[in-house]
Order: C-alpha cells, then structure tokens, then sequence
C-alpha cells in the first residue's frame, strides 16, 4: 500500500530541522513535546528512515534527513498555495513572527487587529527578541518573518518606519533626579569611556538602566554619553522592556526606549541630555520562498506600519 504523508507531520518535521530542538518545534506548532517526539516518530514510521539524529543539545538531520527536508517544503509550500488558489474562504495559513519588544507593545496589536479583520484564518505565532538574536533566527529558519531595527536609516532601502530614541526618566527634567554624586554608592560599576577627565569625585554619574548590549539602543545611548562627554555608569541591564520601566519608575536610573513606547507617567528627557539617534524599521523575511499567509503579513506591517 502506497504511503501517505500528514502535513502535520510534515510542518513538525520541517519546524524541527529548522529549529533544532523539540521544545521550540513544540511552542511553534502549538502541541507538547512529547507529541512533537510522537509524530516525528510517525513520520520516520511512514519512511522507513531515520530523519534525525538525537542527543541531549536538540536533533540534527541524518543525511536522509538533508534529502527529505527539501520535498518536505515544496509539498508545504504547493499545498498552501493550491488552497490559496482555489478555497473560496480566503487565505488560509500559519507562520512565526519576531519582533523586538517595544515594536510589539506600540505597533502589534493594531497590525494584528487589521490583518485580522482581513483575513481571519491565518495563524500568527509571535516571539519576542532583539534586533540582533532575530537575525540570528531568520538565518536558522526559527522564526518567518521579522520586524528589525536598523541603525541609520537614512538612505537604507526598504525602512517601513523611522522611529526617535529618547531618554526616560520619572522625573520632568534631569536636574529633579536625586541621583549620587559620585562612583562607589551606585548599583552599577560600569563606567562610560566617552566620561574621560571629567569624571571626578565631584563629578555627577548618570546611572542608566538599558537593554542588552547587543541592542542597538544600547550602543546609541553610550555613543551618545561618551560623545558628549558625560560620566555614566550602567547600574541597569535588562532584556525586557517591562524591566526598564520599572527601573525608570523607581527613579534609580534613566532609560531609553523608542519614544512611541514611553508609558504616560515617564517623561521624555532633553538637554543636557544629548541628542539621540532614529532607528529604521524594516521588515525581514528567512531564507527561502514565503507562505501565501507570510507574504500576504509582511505587505500589511510594510503598508500599515507608515500610518500607525
């Protein structure tokens, strides 16, 4: 009897290779990791192949793995697009969005409310990440689709929106922050390069609290004090947006955040703050040929995203 092969297990096999491991196969497939386990398992059954090699750090393709991962895709992606095609309720499909924190709380729910309305049987799958990590999981085909930040937008091609960096701070102005004078007090010891002589013990350190240091606000805000010429120390990492909030609310620290992302009792701080850069945000796509519904996605965030 002729074998027949489930797309479900298919879209498991192919979220695995691209993934390498079963526990983010599982949170992308929406199933437990045991069925995950259970229906590579079937698939393998089925071929009479062994697809994946196991281990303890996650699963890598045998070789006939390699071979079956190609027809894999190209069923996935005829099917889609034959149901596209022919089905008279309208794009069908799923895909795994990333996109950095601050883009999701300002700009997310209205793209998913107006993708939506549109078309209502495309599941959104969405992963939180910054800039750099969502490139690092384009190219491992974790994730589809992406919205990144880009630093000097100006005359970058394909920037969907240009959006200003600012300083956050629970107070309306610098001078009203209660912050120590001086080094040895603080709740951090790293000490900004750009401070040179005029870091002395009289000297006011500005304590921030930022992302992590791969984020592009990170590197903007220090580029930003060491040009400047004004002391600073990190006394605040945190990879959550909701954790520098709360740091920003404290009074401990300032911030800086994408100013659409500035909660209502924070203030936006100027001089003798220096001026901060735009980021540009731009759209990206993994390697490979797109799903209707990933395609259909990336054009609503590129058309929406100016207007929002």
């Amino acid at each position: 009897m002729q074998t027949l092969l489930d797309l479900k297990l298919l879209t498991t096999f192919v979220r695995a290779a691209h993934s390498g491991t079963l526990s983010a196969t599982a949170l992308q497939v929406g199933r437990t990791q045991s069925t995950v386990t259970m229906q590579i398992q079937r698939l393998e059954d089925a071929l009479g192949q062994t697809l994946f090699h196991r281990s303890g750090s996650g699963v890598t393709l045998t070789g006939s793995g390699e071979r079956f991962l190609g027809y894999a895709e190209r069923i996935l992606k005829l099917h889609d697009e034959a149901v596209f095609a022919f089905s008279d309720r309208g794009l069908r499909g799923s895909m795994v969005f990333g996109c950095p924190e601050d883009y999701l709380i300002a700009f997310f729910p209205a793209l998913l409310k107006s993708f939506g309305t549109i078309y209502p049987d495309v599941e959104i799958k969405v992963v939180s990440a910054p800039t750099p990590e969502l490139h690092k999981m384009l190219r491992a085909r974790q994730i589809d689709l992406a919205l990144v930040s880009v630093a000097n937008p100006d005359g970058e091609p394909n920037i969907a929106r240009a959006e200003q960096l600012a300083w956050v701070g629970a107070k309306p102005t610098l001078d009203l922050h209660d912050f120590d004078t001086g080094i040895g007090n603080g709740i951090g010891n790293v000490i900004g390069e750009g401070a040179g002589d005029t870091t002395t013990s009289s000297s006011r350190i500005i304590p921030l609290a930022l992302p992590a240091s791969n984020a592009l606000d990170h590197k903007a805000a220090c580029d930003a004090m060491n040009a400047a010429g004004i002391p600073y120390k990190i006394s605040y990492a945190s990879s959550s947006l909701t954790g520098l909030i709360a740091v920003a609310r404290s009074g401990l620290a300032i911030s800086v955040m994408m100013q659409k992302a500035v909660p209502n009792d924070l203030y936006i701080l100027k001089a003798p703050l220096p001026a901060l850069p735009k980021l540009g945000l731009k759209v990206m796509a993994g390697e490979g040929t797109q799903n209707p519904a990933t395609a259909a996605f990336a054009d609503h965030v590129k058309n929406m995203l100016p207007f929002l």
